[in-house]
């Protein structure tokens, strides 16, 4: 619950930093909570035009936010990569584990065959 949090804050500061830089107008219809100390400025005439982003500082901020997501990939992708050999461990020991039981199971149906279940044996005796 707690890494959700974190990933959710993450993310939203993520859309925060990216809306605060290209400075988008009209403001976002959906309100996040990071988003409260972004102010944009107010609409006063239309020949006023919002400040732009050169393309350097565009570019740049693309490269910050897809090297950000590799780095969150890299890391999940080593998770995998230590969780593996515990899920393939897991597995074995269950199937290994079902191979015995069938094995058991068979064994004890050879050695100690069930009664024969034709024959009717009365559970109690009415002759006395």
């Amino acid at each position: 619950m707690r890494n959700d949090d974190e990933q959710t804050r993450a993310l939203y500061e993520l859309c925060s930093m990216t809306v605060h830089f290209l400075r988008l107008p009209p403001p976002l219809p959906i309100s996040f909570p990071t988003l409260s100390f972004v102010s944009y400025p107010p609409p006063c005439s239309s020949s006023s035009r919002p400040p732009q982003i050169s393309p350097v500082a565009f570019g740049s901020l693309f490269i910050g936010i897809s090297i950000a997501l590799m780095l969150f990939g890299s890391v999940t992708f080593i998770i995998g990569v230590v969780m593996m050999p515990l899920v393939i461990t897991l597995v074995t020991l269950f199937y290994f584990v079902g191979i015995v039981s069938n094995l058991s199971e068979i064994g004890r149906s050879i050695l100690w065959p069930a009664p024969d279940s034709n024959i009717f044996v009365p559970v109690w005796n009415y002759s006395s």
